[in-house]
């Protein structure tokens, strides 16, 4: 009996025993999550990772003439026009000009002087404007143009020098054959390069190189602007397409063209855009040029911190008339069928485009 209640006794104090260590550690668990509770309650939250997402659009047009030369005569000229429109600067990108103040930047050719200078170049044509005219490019909304062309030095170092001072009075950017152009756009830089080039070499390849690598490593998108080709050809050359591809190689993001005063193809290369030719665009170095097709070149570059991802290309038909039978000076896009028939013809002229060519974006991973 005794023995009995002995056991009993012990299996007493042993079952106390453990209750009273699960207790304890019971208490002292809660605690400790009570008080890791705590101290995270106190600390601040983690930040939510955001990403920056931009989408930054260029807007590339043809040859700008702002101007004529004084052989061609007065009557249908740029100056009549204007003259007739009362001196109203944005008459001649009126139907244009909602594009370009719409977009992030806008950029032309400029074929021409804004100089008083008197003493020109001697070669067939020359072209020039007053330096105050500079304004009709302001008032259309184009922010750079590229002065990298055969009618840079019309009016010689003289014409070129007020050219640039006309440019910087209306805050406008240049860049060509010397300067380069950085702009910053939603925190991400473009940089822009400009080059006349009628024959390649070794040498304009290295300059090529050096120029091209000197703005990626400031962390730009790089659009070069080539004044090259054939007048009057629709097909490039070899050495527009063997340029083209060596900017590309070397780091060029986008490739812009003129000279030939009609369009010329577009490629997709290294899933970059190349536009061999724009054609003209507020052109007053022909009263009524035959073939009044052109186009603006519209890009959209996305990035995400601060990265390119993608770029979204597409075509803005344009006749640099807004009307058939003469040269008004005022391009005006195509719409209907006139549209229709352009994009046909643009898209036959580029069997290597990747894409079907047309008004709605067609966006390349990068």
């Amino acid at each position: 009996m005794d023995r009995h209640k002995h056991a009993k006794r012990n299996r007493f104090l042993i079952t106390t025993a453990v209750l009273a260590v699960a207790s304890v550690c019971g208490f002292l668990y809660y605690s400790s999550l009570n008080a890791g509770l705590t101290a995270e309650a106190g600390k601040p939250p983690e930040p939510v990772k955001t990403v920056v997402k931009s989408d930054i659009t260029l807007s590339s047009a043809g040859d700008c003439t702002i101007g004529y030369d004084t052989n061609f005569g007065y009557a249908n000229s740029f100056p009549y026009i204007l003259n007739k429109n009362n001196n109203d600067y944005s008459y001649f990108f009126k139907n244009t000009s909602d594009i370009f103040k719409n977009d992030d930047i806008s950029t032309v050719n400029l074929e021409t002087t804004f100089t008083n200078a008197t003493i020109k170049a001697q070669k067939a044509y020359a072209f020039k404007a007053p330096p105050e005219q500079a304004a009709i490019l302001k008032s259309g909304g184009i922010d750079a143009v590229n002065i990298a062309n055969n009618h840079t030095y019309d009016y010689l170092k003289q014409g070129y020098e007020d050219t640039k001072a006309a440019l910087e009075m209306q805050n406008i950017g240049y860049f060509g054959d010397g300067p380069s152009l950085v702009k910053e756009i939603k925190g991400m830089k473009f940089g822009f390069l400009g080059y006349t080039v009628f024959v390649n070499s070794k040498s304009f390849e290295n300059r090529l190189k050096e120029d091209i690598t000197y703005l990626k490593n400031q962390g730009c998108i790089v659009i070069v602007n080539f004044h090259w080709g054939i007048e009057r050809v629709y097909t490039p050359d070899v050495t527009q397409k063997k340029l083209a591809y060596f900017a590309i190689d070397n780091g060029a993001d986008m490739i812009i063209g003129h000279h030939p005063h009609v369009v010329q193809s577009i490629e997709k290369y290294k899933n970059k855009i190349i536009c061999y030719s724009l054609g003209n665009f507020c052109f007053g170095g022909n009263k009524n040029p035959t073939d009044k097709d052109a186009f603006i070149a519209q890009a959209v570059f996305k990035t995400e911190d601060y990265k390119l991802k993608s770029i979204g290309f597409r075509v803005i038909p344009v006749s640099v008339s807004s009307v058939d039978y003469v040269n008004d000076y005022c391009p005006t896009p195509m719409t209907g069928i006139k549209k229709d028939a352009f994009l046909v013809k643009l898209n036959n002229l580029s069997p290597d485009a990747g894409f079907a060519i047309s008004d709605q974006y067609h966006y390349i991973d990068q």
